[in-house]
C-alpha cells in the first residue's frame, strides 16, 4: 500500500513518491493510443491541484474559510493576458481616445513595437509577476478581515471574489483593460529554452525537442506537473517550519497563540499571501494554456468547486488534497466523455448535461463525507497535527455544503 508519511515510515514513503512519480510520467504516452482529450483532462486537474494546495494554506492549515480564492487565479490569469497577448496595444489605444496628451506620451515611451502588437514578455517574467501581484491581492484581502473568522470570513472572502470578476467583467470602458465579457484572446503559448509548448505553427500542435515529437497536450502536462510537484514540495516544508507550527496554533485556538506570543496579524497575512501566490502561478499557466481568458471561468461556482477538493481530499493533509483535487477536477470531463454518450446510447438524447450532473454529485460527495468521514477521504495521521474530526473539519465541510 502507498504511503506517504515521511516522519513515520520515510523508507516506504520515498518508495511510494518514486513509484507515483513514473506511474505520472508514463501515463500520457500510456494514454496516447486513446487520443490528446485524456492528457488534456490531466493537464487541467494538474491545475486545479495547484489551486487546491494553496487553498489547503489558508483553509487547511491556518483556518480561515475562503470562498473568494478563484479571484487569485483571475489576477495572474488576466495579468498574463494583458503582457503576453495583443490587448495592450488595445489599453494603449483606448487611452489615446480618452486623454490624448497622455496616451501618447506613453506610447511614445513605450515604443511603435508595442502600440501596435502589445506586450509578449516571456514566461519567466510573467510568473514571478503573476505570483508577486496575487500574493500582494492575497495581502489586501487578509488586511481588514483579521478580526474576523467563520461565516463572517467565508462572507467577506466570497464578496472580494465576486468583486474581482465584475471588475474584470467591466474593465473595457472608459479604457478597455480587460475586454469585458469577450475577454482577452491571441494570449500567447508558453515557451520554455525556446520552445513553443503549443507547437510551431504548421506543426499540428507537435512539439518537437530535437527528433523527439510529442502532442502539445504532453508537453504541457510535463510542465504542470513540474510545478505541481515544486507546491506540493513548497507547501509541505511551510507546513513543518516555524511557520507552518504557527498556522497551527492559529488554527485550534488564535487567543491561546497570542498568548505564547505568536504574531497573529502577520501569520495571517502571510497565509492569505502564500496561498494566492500559488493561485496567480496557477491563473498564469491556465491562461497561456487556454489562450483565452474570460470572467465566465472564475465564477463563485469554481471557488466552491476549489474549496470542495480541499474538504473533500481532508483539510490540512497535502496528500489528501492532491487526490481531492484530482477526483474533482477529472469528474465533469470524464462524465463529458463517459456520460453523455452513454445517454445518447441508451436514451437517444442527453437528459443531464454533465456540468448540471457534476453539481449533484458534488451535493452528494459533500453529504456522504459528513455523514461517514468528516475529516476526508484521506485526513492526516494521527501523528500530525490537523483539525478534529468532530470540529474544525466538521464545521469548514458543513460551511462548503451550505455553500
Amino acid at each position: 500500500m502507498l504511503t506517504f508519511d515521511v516522519q513515520k515510515n520515510p523508507k516506504q514513503a520515498y518508495t511510494s513518491m518514486a513509484l507515483l512519480l513514473a506511474a505520472l510520467i508514463i501515463f500520457p504516452f500510456a494514454a496516447a493510443p486513446f487520443g490528446n482529450s485524456w492528457v488534456r483532462i490531466a493537464d487541467l486537474a494538474l491545475l486545479y491541484i495547484m489551486l487546491a494546495v494553496g487553498l489547503n494554506i489558508v483553509v487547511g492549515f491556518a483556518g480561515l474559510l475562503d470562498l473568494g480564492y478563484i479571484a487569485f487565479y483571475a489576477v495572474g490569469a488576466y495579468m498574463t493576458g494583458l503582457l503576453a497577448s495583443p490587448q495592450f496595444a488595445t489599453v494603449l489605444e483606448s487611452l489615446i481616445n480618452m486623454h490624448p496628451a497622455f496616451g501618447e506620451a506613453l506610447a511614445a515611451m513605450l515604443g511603435e513595437e508595442i502600440r501596435t502588437n502589445g506586450i509578449h514578455l516571456s514566461l519567466w517574467v510573467i510568473v514571478p509577476l503573476a505570483a508577486a501581484l496575487a500574493g500582494l491581492f492575497g495581502a489586501l484581502l487578509g488586511a481588514p478581515t483579521l478580526k474576523l473568522r467563520g461565516d463572517y470570513l467565508a462572507i467577506v472572502t466570497l464578496g472580494f471574489g465576486e468583486i474581482i470578476r465584475i471588475f474584470m467583467n467591466n474593465l473595457n470602458d472608459p479604457v478597455n483593460i480587460t475586454n469585458g465579457p469577450q475577454g482577452i484572446n491571441l494570449i500567447d503559448p508558453i515557451r520554455v529554452f525556446g520552445i513553443n509548448l503549443a507547437g510551431e505553427p504548421g506543426s499540428r500542435a507537435t512539439v518537437f525537442i530535437g527528433d523527439f515529437g510529442m502532442p502539445s497536450v504532453n508537453a504541457y502536462y510535463f510542465l504542470f506537473l513540474a510545478l505541481t510537484i515544486a507546491t506540493v514540495f513548497i507547501t509541505s516544508r511551510l507546513q513543518h517550519s516555524r511557520l507552518g507550527r504557527a498556522w497551527v496554533a492559529i488554527r485550534e485556538d488564535e487567543i491561546a497563540a497570542k498568548a505564547m506570543g505568536i504574531n497573529t496579524r502577520n501569520v495571517k497575512l502571510l497565509a492569505f499571501s502564500m496561498g494566492a501566490t500559488f493561485g496567480g502561478v496557477a491563473g498564469a499557466m491556465f491562461a497561456s494554456f487556454q489562450g483565452f481568458v474570460s470572467p465566465e471561468s472564475f465564477s463563485l461556482t469554481e471557488s466552491i468547486a476549489v474549496l470542495a477538493m480541499v474538504v473533500l481530499g481532508g483539510i490540512g493533509h497535502i496528500p489528501g488534497v492532491v487526490l481531492g483535487g484530482a477526483l474533482l477536477a477529472a469528474l465533469p470531463e470524464i462524465l463529458r466523455h463517459v456520460v453523455e454518450p452513454l445517454q445518447m446510447k441508451l436514451f437517444g438524447k442527453v437528459l443531464i448535461e454533465s456540468e448540471v450532473l457534476r453539481q449533484l454529485l458534488y451535493g452528494l460527495a459533500m453529504v456522504v463525507i459528513m455523514l461517514t468521514r468528516p475529516a476526508g477521504l484521506w485526513p492526516s495521521p494521527k501523528h500530525e497535527d490537523r483539525p478534529d474530526a468532530d470540529s474544525d473539519s466538521k464545521g469548514q465541510s458543513s460551511g462548503v455544503v451550505a455553500a
